[in-house]
């Protein structure tokens, strides 16, 4: 957007198309564990919903609501909760924030997964809004084989809304297992970017955008098995 338009986009919505992967055991309990810890900290639910809770005391706009189903007019299309959605969001606004707000001040991002149109797909939206994402999970120590993890792939769509009610779309796809295959190659590659290209990053928390940018897009993309 900032390079073709000189603005960035106001708004964002991150649309998932597809997501294979499975879960492993210690990632369902890490999950069970955080929402078992509100019972006796009430108070940490207010940070898990905010989705500013990690761009250093900055507090932007209202988000758009994600926590249930609703109907995406521009795709024409229902859309359901993304179980990492409340994850993503947060780094995505800290990414925001170190970058000194370069999507602007009032950006707004939230991610949803497709399910269709009509009937069918609002049904399926539903469904899937009223799923527990760790149902079913393994035990700790346990997780998806190598074949489940070499066959998983992910797509997701991003749609940046123009002020003249335009769309520019991009998509990042996967050819993994999202966690355990592509999260793997991430890691992997960051640690190698920030050790070979990244020499004058000073100390501190960081997410990828703010600490390796498009040096990092580069290597996913010729390493990773990710591509944009």
């Amino acid at each position: 957007m900032i390079k073709r338009f000189g603005i960035p986009a106001a708004n964002v919505r991150g649309r998932v198309r597809a997501m294979n992967g499975e879960f492993s055991g210690g990632t369902a309990a890490s999950m069970a564990a955080t929402m078992s810890s509100l019972k006796n900290k009430p108070e940490l639910f207010e940070i898990l919903v905010n989705p500013f809770a990690l761009s250093n005391g900055f507090s932007g706009p209202e988000q758009p609501a994600d926590s249930k189903p609703i109907f995406d007019e521009k795709l024409d299309t229902w859309v359901a909760p993304f179980f990492m959605a409340p994850i993503n969001t947060k780094n995505v606004h800290r990414s925001n924030a170190l970058m000194g707000h370069m999507y602007g001040e009032d950006f707004c991002y939230n991610e949803m997964w497709i399910q269709g149109p009509g009937e069918e797909g609002k049904a399926a939206a539903e469904f899937v809004g009223s799923m527990n994402p760790l149902a079913d999970a393994p035990a700790p120590g346990e997780g998806p084989s190598k074949e489940s993890r070499d066959n998983g792939n992910y797509d997701v769509l991003f749609c940046a809304d123009l002020s003249d009610g335009s769309t520019m779309h991009a998509a990042v796809t996967g050819d993994m297992d999202p966690g355990y295959g592509s999260t793997s190659k991430m890691i992997a590659e960051s640690a190698i970017c920030l050790v070979k290209e990244c020499p004058d990053l000073a100390g501190g928390i960081y997410t990828p955008a703010p600490a390796m940018g498009e040096k990092l897009i580069a290597r996913l993309q010729a390493n990773g098995g990710t591509y944009l």
